[in-house]
């Protein structure tokens, strides 16, 4: 199984479900076989919208780590248009995990 997840073209209000499920499936079989940060490719990301970024927005309510490992300029540019340039420049968007006081 390959610990790259490659978002499709579309990723957007029409597609975000079919695309959670798969992604959702990826991550629970990526970390059980590994400890490694996860990697998202949107290369191919033709279309984005807010849904399609919530979705990855989601995963930091779970326990997961993730990272962008190559996006498409329409995908950088909604980024940066919804104020999600820490996705570009950060090396990994970590787990929100809380700690005890």
């Amino acid at each position: 199984m390959s610990h790259r997840f490659e978002l499709p073209a579309e990723l957007t209000i029409y597609s975000v479900m079919e695309t959670r499920d798969s992604l959702l499936a990826w991550v629970e079989k990526a970390q059980a076989q590994t400890n490694a940060p996860l990697e998202i490719s949107a290369r191919d990301v033709e279309a984005v919208d807010g849904s399609g970024l919530q979705l990855l927005a989601a995963l930091g309510s779970m326990e997961v780590t993730w990272w962008l490992v190559q996006t498409s300029s329409v995908f950088t540019e909604a980024c940066h248009t919804l104020g999600l340039s820490q996705w570009l420049d950060n090396p990994y968007i970590a787990a929100n995990k809380e700690t005890a006081a």
